[in-house]
């Protein structure tokens, strides 16, 4: 069995300087193109050639010729060269956030109106990133982060303090009243039946908080966790609902507010687990969904 043979000792600079040359047309523009010395040139060339055991250059005054012998070495310095670019690029671009994957969570309201636009203008920006959303209830996408199954999530903001999430606020969003077509909008007591979001919902617990308030009655005789269902109930005539602007007053047939303020504000947060490990994606995405 012959013996393996020693691999030689060759540095990508070494190999690069042999690309460079086999480009240029005199030594002092290969060393220009690579960004060194033409003596640093000459130098890494003849540590190369020492290295490989074989002449590879011919040199006649400012010239520098590859010998018709060194074509393999060429072809094998221009694949490492080009390969290694690549992975310069790959981690450059996984360094500055460019690129990676981010497995983000929003609710309907985030994904559909407030942060639409900035999510896409994100994607466009960032072609090489590897972007999966979710869209479901808070308490849903607050339990998957939790987990490890989600990066970053924008959610209704919890009511109780949750260990370890850290939130930042995203938005503030006002939360108004709409009744059937027909409705008296009357005093706050006569308000009502209420179609709402379910029970444990951080956004029922805002709108219940806020009816309290005015003395309004919160009688519910249906729910759904989709606003744009809970519309539809609201134009059936099933009841009453405290809805976000933009997803109550939306499309060809907006439901019209019973008073001008708002019930209550419900704030929009962006989640990440704390001390999670930094990562450029997840990191420069939380921040254009922060600013807007």
């Amino acid at each position: 069995m012959a013996d393996t043979p020693t691999l030689p000792n060759l540095t990508v600079q070494q190999l690069e300087y042999m690309v460079a040359v086999a480009a240029a047309p005199t030594r002092a523009a290969a060393a220009a193109r690579v960004g060194v010395t033409a003596s640093a040139l000459t130098q890494g060339l003849a540590e190369l050639e020492r290295r490989v055991g074989v002449p590879l250059f011919e040199r006649h005054g400012r010239l520098t010729r590859l010998r018709p012998q060194a074509a393999e070495v060429l072809a094998h310095a221009r694949r490492v060269v080009a390969e290694t670019r690549d992975l310069a690029r790959w981690a450059e671009a996984r360094r500055t956030g460019a690129a990676g994957t981010v497995r983000l969570g929003t609710i309907d309201a985030v994904a559909i109106h407030h942060r639409a636009e900035t999510v896409r203008s994100h994607r466009r920006a960032h072609p090489d990133l590897d972007l999966r959303l979710t869209v479901a209830p808070s308490g849903s996408l607050l339990d998957a982060l939790q987990v490890g199954d989600l990066d970053l999530v924008v959610c209704v903001e919890p009511s109780d303090f949750i260990e370890g999430i850290d939130t930042i606020l995203c938005l503030e969003e006002p939360l108004h009243a709409y009744a059937p077509d027909g409705a008296a909008g009357g005093p706050p007591e006569e308000w009502g039946p209420w179609v709402t979001y379910p029970t444990g919902s951080h956004t029922r617990g805002v709108i219940a908080a806020g009816l309290t308030v005015l003395g309004a009655p919160f009688e519910v005789v249906a729910e759904s966790n989709q606003p744009d269902v809970l519309r539809e109930m609201v134009r059936l005539g099933m009841g009453w609902s405290v809805l976000p602007e933009a997803q109550a007053e939306a499309g060809p047939e907006p439901l019209a507010r019973v008073r001008r303020r708002p019930i209550g504000l419900r704030r929009l947060v962006v989640v990440r687990r704390s001390g999670a490990p930094p990562d450029p994606a997840v990191d420069g995405l939380a921040n254009v969904l922060v600013s807007g």
